[in-house]
């Protein structure tokens, strides 16, 4: 039976080419908000961290309504960290748009998502997004697009998907390149005549998977999943379980149901085969699972998502600034937030440490795990974290390691640079394209040889680089690359930094720290160009003499610090070193904190 009033799609891109924009004048369009409404932009991302990076990390549920037809929308991330946000999702639609910036063609996640749309046979709507953009290169993108549709073995009907030319910033869509259009109606008819109306026994036992976690205090954990088959009531009985019966099936009970109207979930009283719906109310109810009619228990297989690749340390804060700032700092506090993260979070992975006081928590990439650390620091967690390390894997007797598909589009004087640099950490250059007065490389380079490259990479191209990575594949271990060429500036002594020991210390290296800043024995505060770390006492003091007094210290000139973001910190840590995160701070220190033990721990190795 089909639902001809209903269509379930995915809005699938590349990070940046304008999904979430494209969602944003869709609700506007179909009269989703009143006609004096105030809208914020990108009203989809409606976390603070998203807000303020211009990205998409969770996929979120939205619907419009055109021509009486329910129009379900999800609007996915398009960084490649957050791919199992998108591989979970994928199994509530029938058919995904696929978004491709007009000047910067296909880039690796775009290849990621659509081979994971095309393996579940979905149908694709291709549109050719940013239209309007003076750089644009519609002709050679549309071949991009087929080219890497039959790279991905996509089938003639796949090949023959159709194409529209949208500018989401503007809300217009037309069927030809030539042609601007005026609205978005074109998208809309395209949906609803070439998307298929989703299939489903409305009268058959209910069946329905759980794709989705969000968590309220005041109703616990609430599910959002597609119904497969049948007909889901409120205060229904009804069997639980998953497809690799890992837990056994138990009882539940279907305490209130809703379904997403707009930005609004919205109370019903029953859903039919096809809805998207979120349901509250069973307890221990996890992403995989099945909700069945009650004793008739046939649980739906899950995709299988695919495995982190790189794994940080995250363990008690035992610094001796330790509990200052902090609201939750103990071990038992730490590991409760890393398994509830668990519950939402498919692609983490969260298990004991070497101490008590430490676990390992592994994901997809340096910034799946960043953001993870931003999100609890402002929830007042506070935590110490290590240099992330790649997880290595044995095959066949051979140690193999994770290879990132790397494409960077960089100005044609700084290719050079570029692939020196990409040379030293064992990347190997796949293919090289010319795009207007830029060059497009894809490289395939280990997981590991891109820690701490992003500054660098940004320095050499004097900021006007691009680049994204996507997991590839496992390869054999391409042996050792250096981590870091400089070294580290470490405080002598705790106090508090002054102007006149900052004077001294940056003719050593970059500071990272103002006066005024308190610092602790083995604490980082600069980088030294050198490889080896230095001891500098920035908290040294101009005694008084004879003949000046203390305070004539106008004449010293501090260049101003280096001040790092979460993600600075992370590229520049170095393995004997540590993260340490409060709510208000930022500080990197040695693991061995007292300078004379680090010297002789030093001398012994060597």
């Amino acid at each position: 039976m089909l639902r001809e009033d209903l269509r379930n799609i995915a809005i699938i891109a590349h990070v940046d080419h304008g999904k979430t924009t494209l969602v944003d004048e869709m609700l506007k369009q179909s009269g989703t908000f009143r006609e004096n409404q105030v809208v914020n932009e990108r009203v989809m991302d409606n976390n603070d961290i998203e807000r303020e990076r211009g990205i998409t990390i969770l996929a979120k549920n939205t619907s419009v309504v055109y021509k009486n037809v329910k129009i379900n929308i999800i609007d996915t991330p398009g960084h490649a960290d957050f791919g199992g946000e998108v591989e979970r999702v994928l199994k509530m639609v029938d058919g995904v748009i696929l978004l491709v910036d007009a000047a910067e063609g296909t880039m690796p996640q775009t290849r990621f998502v659509l081979q994971k749309s095309l393996e579940l046979g979905h149908k694709v709507i291709v549109v050719v997004n940013k239209i309007d953009r003076p750089d644009s290169r519609l002709g050679e993108v549309e071949d991009e697009v087929l080219e890497l549709l039959m790279d991905l073995d996509a089938t003639d009907e796949q090949l023959d998907s159709p194409f529209l030319y949208c500018s989401g910033r503007d809300g217009t869509a037309s069927y030809t390149a030539d042609k601007v259009g005026t609205d978005l109606i074109p998208l809309f008819d395209t949906i609803l005549n070439y998307i298929p109306a989703p299939e489903g026994d409305e009268n058959g036992s209910l069946q329905m998977l759980v794709s989705s976690i969000d968590y309220n205090d005041y109703v616990g954990r609430i599910a959002i999943g597609r119904i497969e088959r049948g007909e889901i009531r409120v205060n229904q009985d009804v069997s639980v379980g998953d497809y690799h019966e890992t837990k056994k099936e138990y009882r539940g009970k279907i305490v209130s149901l809703y379904q997403i109207e707009g930005l609004n979930r919205v109370a019903c009283e029953s859903a039919k085969a096809g809805d998207i719906v979120c349901i509250s109310g069973i307890e221990n109810i996890y992403i995989g699972d099945t909700i069945c009619e009650f004793g008739n228990f046939e649980p739906i297989p899950f995709v299988k998502i695919s495995e982190p690749t790189v794994e940080m340390t995250f363990s008690v804060n035992n610094s001796p600034f330790a509990g200052r700032e902090g609201k939750y700092v103990t071990s038992r506090q730490l590991r409760d937030r890393l398994f509830k993260e668990l519950l939402k979070d498919v692609s983490l992975r969260v298990s004991d440490g070497e101490t008590t006081d430490s676990f390992r928590v592994a994901g997809r990439g340096e910034m799946h795990l960043s953001i993870l650390i931003e999100n609890m620091r402002r929830e007042g967690y506070e935590l110490s974290v290590s240099t992330p390390r790649v997880l290595f894997k044995e095959i066949g007797g051979k140690l193999n390691e994770p290879i990132e598909r790397l494409v960077v589009d960089v100005p044609a004087d700084n290719v050079g640079a570029v692939m020196e640099k990409l040379g030293s950490r064992k990347g190997e250059l796949q293919e090289m394209t010319p795009v207007g007065s830029r060059m497009k490389l894809e490289f395939l380079i280990p997981a590991r040889g891109l820690f701490g490259y992003k500054s660098e990479f940004l320095t050499d191209t004097k900021g006007e680089g691009i680049m994204s990575s996507v997991f590839a594949e496992y390869q054999p271990y391409k042996g050792d690359i250096s981590r870091r060429n400089t070294g580290s500036l470490v405080a002598f002594e705790a106090g508090t930094a002054v102007g006149y020991g900052l004077f001294n210390a940056q003719e050593r290296g970059e500071l990272f720290i103002t006066p005024g800043t308190e610092v602790y024995e083995g604490m980082v505060v600069g980088a030294s160009p050198k490889s080896d770390d230095l001891v500098v006492n920035v908290c040294k003091k101009k005694h008084l003499t004879n003949t000046r007094a203390s305070g004539s210290d106008d004449a010293l000139r501090l260049i101003p610090p280096r001040i790092l973001s979460l993600e600075d910190c992370l590229e520049f840590l170095a393995d004997d070193e540590l993260l340490e995160v409060t709510p208000e701070s930022l500080r990197i220190r040695k693991r061995t904190l007292n300078n004379s033990l680090r010297a002789k721990e030093r001398a012994k190795q060597g």
